[in-house]
């Protein structure tokens, strides 16, 4: 499935506890490995702070400012005040990255969203397969031998091997 995106979006698909970042943490160095620059979105169902009380840009942040970025000669962030409290979209959140300097970009979250997505499976978790019910999964990583149809079966417990999966389908 192509996106509408100028560059490839892939998000991966699982419920919670299932090792989303756990995974993403060993893939994404496997990624740079193969010359591919990565950016990553993480959906969070909870507030959730980066700045730190005391510091600088909290100060400035609780003091009314929309906007706060902060920048160094190693780092930017950018911190933006959503009053709104509506869940942001995928599509905002993508389209405030710098696509001309990323490869890639991977989703952790966003799984009922009609995009490309890898499902990650744990039976132990004791929930049901997503991809029956979803036809943007292109397979099916679990850490256990499961029916996936006519979806390629991956180890989750290989990164590697998933990693060379992705690669593959960036060329396709």
């Amino acid at each position: 499935m192509k996106t509408k995106f100028k560059k490839p979006v892939l998000g991966f698909a699982a419920y919670s506890g299932t090792g989303k970042t756990t995974l993403l943490v060993k893939l994404i160095p496997l990624l740079k490995e193969m010359d591919l620059r990565v950016a990553m979105i993480k959906h969070a169902h909870h507030d959730f702070d980066i700045d730190e009380q005391g510091k600088d840009s909290y100060k400035l942040r609780k003091a009314g400012a929309d906007q706060v970025l902060i920048a160094s000669n190693y780092r930017r962030a950018l911190i933006i005040e959503t009053p709104e409290c509506s869940e942001p979209k995928l599509e905002d959140l993508i389209y405030s990255l710098n696509l001309d300097e990323v490869d890639l970009v991977l989703v952790e979250g966003y799984r009922h969203l009609p995009f490309p997505k890898i499902e990650l499976f744990r039976p132990s978790t004791n929930k049901d397969l997503i991809y029956p019910g979803d036809g943007n999964i292109l397979a099916v990583a679990s850490d256990e031998s499961v029916e996936t149809g006519d979806l390629p079966l991956l180890d989750l417990n290989n990164p590697q091997e998933i990693a060379d999966f992705i690669r593959q389908w960036l060329k396709s």
